[in-house]
């Protein structure tokens, strides 16, 4: 019923505290692997100010030696930046260190500044995208499959393909998606992009797979206080500067995101109600029953670890068990 996710912003901190922010994503995804965790995200971006987590495989692989149970999803992982034939690798030892638990979502990125760093030309990003794209699936396709050498080795843990979505928020996002016969991950419920994901899908050959896209009402990430007012006075800050890195990063944007927020002040982000929110107990209760999810970012800005925990821990304590009176109550 809630998910997990880290991007490892750490805004101003020594080396220290962003090695306690680096423990502090493992601990906290062992802790919640037996108490209903239903997803545990990992992103990625490059050439960050304040830190945001470069390498999402090596991170989710830390997470996988520590839990059993959870599904792990990397996303968006910035395939132009990878080599298709190490990353299949990677993902194949990640297979077997998580007994099949990882899924992906590719997508080319939005920051030219993340192509400056890597040597590569912002404007070929999609001719770039769909290249690596093609050879990373040949590739798992031929550890699975193929006997001749040489190829990739060793064989996934599981079809490793029927767990790779393509993300975006445009229609060349969904056409690249419906193409190569992955599911598609929009950033926003946009007019079209359905369709075209279904177009392409069919034109290519493939059945349409899975596509999400998010209403544009879901919260980005909650906190659960029960005194909400407090509970902004804590977070409210930490908020603020994750909201306001991400505008920034979309300024030059055409397209929708529903993480998004135009808040410029903590007051702002409170009264926009959108990605951003700090909720009492039966509030997220209810938020939860209504999306079928409750998006948790413990993390959030560089949230300190210490301050963080009282509020995971409320989720498991005292929603989850709103969660269930709500659907007793509803039978």
């Amino acid at each position: 019923m809630y998910t997990l996710r880290f991007d490892l912003r750490v805004p101003g901190k020594t080396p220290q505290e962003i090695a306690d922010q680096h423990r502090a994503v493992i601990e906290m995804s062992q802790w919640a692997d037996d108490k209903g965790c239903a997803i545990i995200g990992l992103s990625e971006h490059h050439a960050a100010e304040d830190g945001y987590s470069p390498s999402p495989l090596m991170l989710a692989a830390a997470v996988a030696a520590v839990t059993r149970n959870t599904p792990i999803l990397i996303g968006a992982a910035l395939l132009p930046f990878y080599d298709p034939l190490r990353l299949a690798e990677d993902m194949i030892t990640l297979d077997h260190l998580s007994g099949g638990r990882v899924r992906y979502i590719f997508g080319i990125g939005y920051r030219p500044v993340e192509y400056q760093l890597y040597g590569l030309d912002f404007a070929q990003r999609g001719a770039l995208a769909d290249a690596k794209l093609e050879r990373l699936l040949r590739a798992l396709d031929d550890a699975g499959a193929c006997t001749r050498m040489p190829r990739v080795t060793p064989a996934p843990f599981a079809d490793l393909r029927a767990r790779i979505s393509w993300g975006g928020a445009t229609p060349a996002a969904a056409r690249r998606a419906g193409r190569f016969g992955l599911g598609f991950f929009a950033q926003a419920d946009a007019p079209g992009l359905r369709e075209t994901y279904i177009e392409a899908s069919r034109a290519a050959g493939f059945e349409p797979g899975s596509c999400v896209l998010p209403h544009g009402d879901v919260p980005g990430m909650v906190f659960v206080h029960p005194d909400v007012e407090q509970g902004w006075r804590e977070v409210g800050d930490y908020l603020l500067a994750d909201a306001t890195v991400y505008a920034r990063w979309n300024a030059a944007t055409r397209h929708g995101t529903t993480s998004l927020s135009q808040g410029q002040s903590v007051a702002a982000l409170r009264a926009e109600n959108r990605a951003h929110r700090v909720l009492d107990v039966g509030d997220a209760a209810a938020s939860a029953l209504r999306w079928g999810r409750l998006p948790l970012s413990p993390l959030c800005g560089g949230l300190p670890p210490a301050l963080a925990w009282p509020y995971l821990r409320r989720i498991v304590d005292d929603v989850m068990p709103a969660i269930a009176a709500a659907k007793a109550a509803r039978a």
